[in-house]
């Protein structure tokens, strides 16, 4: 009679060069473990080693997403189940230490137990595109400041001549102002140099705004063809809303609920209550990076948005602090967030209100006046360069209140 294959888990230990697998049975008790190169034909014989032990019922990798990343791209290929383990508990490391089979038999313990594990990201669609492109931006931002840093800094400590006709200047008119200069001098003369330096380094931050540029048109070009609507929410443009698709991922399913959004993004609520105070604050766990974008969709909200500003106003009023009023609306921005994603919605149509107004005939700062808006504000509207879906609303009512009359 032929013997049943046995039901295994596998663990794998990544690293840069080498993955150590370990397997266990279905029921915990250790069978082997070897270490493979993280190459190609070390994938290959990481596959037949699992086979050679049983079925795998899954396979548990540390760091799908940096040395495991393409081990978790092959293993699904072959009908496997990937699941990313968390590093391994630090107590625990302290009582039993650390090494690579260790890690490993921990990671396969961790799937058969359920604990520390999560779906990983797909890395083969338009948000691994995504997060290619905002890493080269990202530094591309940080290097532009930096330039502009020193510029400043050279020109606190430059000779008088140069700090007087550069330091009031704004950076932008800085900028072209230094990249326009032809420095002529000794190379042993201190303002000769300090303008060959000032000159450099305008350029360079010139470079890498054309390169920021470059990168902000390339991510809004993949959000307009895969997620066109979020950004139709107020607060969201190509920035936060490419940062929060990275964080969902190419494989939005991995994500069950609303619940687990906000715990992802830093903004579930969780019990902070001690003796007579009840209260509950935002949790501190979750991605930091969205919830920073979040967090700047609040403040553009409470800046801009009228339904954001009644809302403080009545929070405000009934006690609570600015800081607790930004944690509300942080979870409102989630919910609304994640229902944006999952479910798109496109933002209510405005194309008829420049047509309204101009068959009435009436010009931008009459709509204004009778709106308590700025001209500037109107057009923006009109134009779709803004989202204000309140102002509209009150913008058509109007409209159509000028239209009755002359319709008798």
């Amino acid at each position: 009679m032929a013997k049943e294959p046995l039901n295994v888990i596998v663990g794998v230990d990544t690293h840069a060069d080498t993955h150590h697998v370990a397997i266990i049975t279905d029921y915990g008790r250790p069978l082997a473990d070897q270490e493979f190169l993280a190459v190609g034909s070390g994938y290959r014989k990481i596959l037949d080693f699992i086979a050679g032990h049983g079925t795998a019922l899954a396979v548990g990798v540390e760091g799908t997403g940096s040395y495991g990343a393409e081990l978790a791209r092959v293993l699904p290929e072959e009908g496997l189940t990937v699941l990313e383990v968390n590093r391994p508990n630090r107590a625990q490391r302290r009582l039993k230490g650390k090494s690579d089979p260790l890690d490993a038999y921990q990671a396969a313990q961790s799937v058969l137990a359920q604990r520390g594990i999560s779906i990983p990201k797909d890395k083969d669609g338009p948000v691994e595109c995504l997060r290619i492109i905002r890493t080269a931006r990202s530094s591309a931002m940080k290097a532009r400041t930096i330039a502009v840093n020193q510029i400043k800094g050279l020109l606190i400590s430059a000779p008088d001549a140069l700090r007087t006709k550069y330091r009031a200047m704004a950076t932008p008119a800085l900028i072209a102002a230094l990249q326009r200069t032809r420095p002529s001098g000794h190379i042993a003369d201190p303002e000769y140099t300090t303008l060959l330096a000032l000159k450099t380094l305008a350029t360079r931050y010139r470079a890498l705004t054309e390169e920021i540029t470059a990168a902000d048109n390339a991510l809004q070009e993949i959000l307009d063809s895969y997620a066109p609507l979020l950004c139709d929410l107020p607060g969201v443009g190509p920035e936060v809303a490419s940062q929060l698709l990275v964080t969902v991922g190419d494989n939005r399913e991995r994500i069950g609920n609303e619940a687990q959004f906000a715990a992802l993004v830093g903004v579930a609520p969780i019990p902070a209550s001690s003796g007579k105070t009840t209260r509950h604050r935002l949790s501190g766990g979750g991605d930091r990076n969205p919830n920073r974008a979040l967090h700047q969709v609040v403040l553009v909200r409470m800046s801009s948005c009228p339904r954001t500003k009644d809302y403080v106003g009545k929070r405000t009023a009934e006690g609570k602090t600015k800081r607790e009023i930004m944690r509300c609306l942080k979870r409102y921005v989630a919910r609304e967030i994640y229902r944006q994603i999952f479910n798109p919605v496109p933002a209510p149509s405005i194309t008829d209100l420049r047509q309204k107004r101009k068959q009435l005939r009436f010009t931008i700062n009459a709509a204004a006046g009778h709106l308590s808006q700025w001209p500037s504000v109107i057009s923006r509207l009109e134009r779709g360069l803004i989202r204000n879906d309140t102002l509209a609303t009150n913008y058509r009512q109007w409209l159509h209140e000028q239209a009755a009359p002359q319709l008798n």
